[in-house]
């Protein structure tokens, strides 16, 4: 059976008949996306690029699932489709998971040594690879792609991006540091290496200053906010404009790249080395 081709099939049908048609599909689909045989988006030589079919596929899971009920009676409630139930994970998989509240959706690709602090979640499409760490109330979204060897901080929210299906997710390369309450969304590519200063906050509308090689970062109508490889981001301020502005001092959230990632920097990362 092809996947890509009976999900695009599937998606043509009124929804009770690709229900009855697709559960099998769905299943095989979300067994694929665990074994990470294909994956919402995937960088090529010319750059990331989103798997349309993909992200379709996911998005059919969430059409055709009928809510039930997969709580433990008396210790845990859990109502939920039954097309994305919870990733089941063994002792052979590598991935420690610390006990505490946590959830990753079935469909997530999630590689050996990857260590689940508590309580965060996973959403289905994400790809989170090998070493990385997501911390206490960190979210990876739907669709999301995370490097290897990366450290997601405490309360680090990476969003999804399902919708539109040919959006490209958010993307967070190898080795990245991504500090405590920060968030990173619409399609935003944080570059390996880069470290991100708790607070950091990046959107498809963000600009980004870049103090060191004086210039200014912006999504394009062909490309997306892209923060560059090694790039130190910490939260800052521009003034804002107009005579109202000036007489209250008004100024607007700007992140700004005070360096560039050295041995030095790398060294703050240490604590992660000791965690693991």
């Amino acid at each position: 059976m092809n996947l890509q081709s009976e999900i695009e099939r599937l998606l043509g049908l009124p929804a009770d008949e690709a229900r009855r048609d697709g559960l099998a599909v769905i299943a095989g689909f979300r067994a694929g996306l665990n074994r990470g045989e294909f994956r919402a988006a995937e960088k090529t030589e010319t750059g990331w690029r989103t798997n349309l079919w993909v992200k379709r596929g996911i998005l059919l899971a969430f059409r055709i699932g009928a809510v039930v009920d997969r709580s433990i009676p008396g210790e845990f409630f859990f109502f939920d489709k039954d097309t994305l139930p919870a990733h089941a994970l063994n002792s052979n998989d590598g991935v420690r998971v610390v006990p505490g509240g946590s959830s990753i959706r079935d469909g997530a690709y999630v590689a050996k040594s990857v260590i689940c602090m508590p309580p965060m979640f996973i959403n289905i499409g994400a790809w989170v690879d090998e070493g990385t760490m997501v911390d206490s109330h960190a979210l990876v979204g739907s669709c999301a792609q995370i490097g290897k060897r990366v450290h997601l901080s405490a309360a680090a929210q990476i969003g999804g991006v399902l919708e539109p299906p040919g959006a490209l997710p958010v993307i967070v390369e190898d080795e990245a540091f991504v500090g405590g309450n920060c968030g990173v969304y619409e399609g935003v590519i944080v570059g390996a290496r880069a470290v991100l200063a708790p607070g950091v906050i990046l959107t498809g509308g963000t600009a980004v200053y870049d103090l060191v090689r004086g210039e200014v970062y912006r999504r394009t109508p062909e490309h997306p906010l892209a923060i560059p490889p090694g790039a130190v981001l910490v939260p800052g301020s521009r003034p804002a404009s107009g005579a109202f502005a000036t007489e209250h001092r008004v100024s607007l959230y700007a992140p700004v790249i005070v360096k560039y990632r050295d041995d030095k920097t790398g060294a703050s990362t240490m604590l992660e080395d000791a965690l693991r």
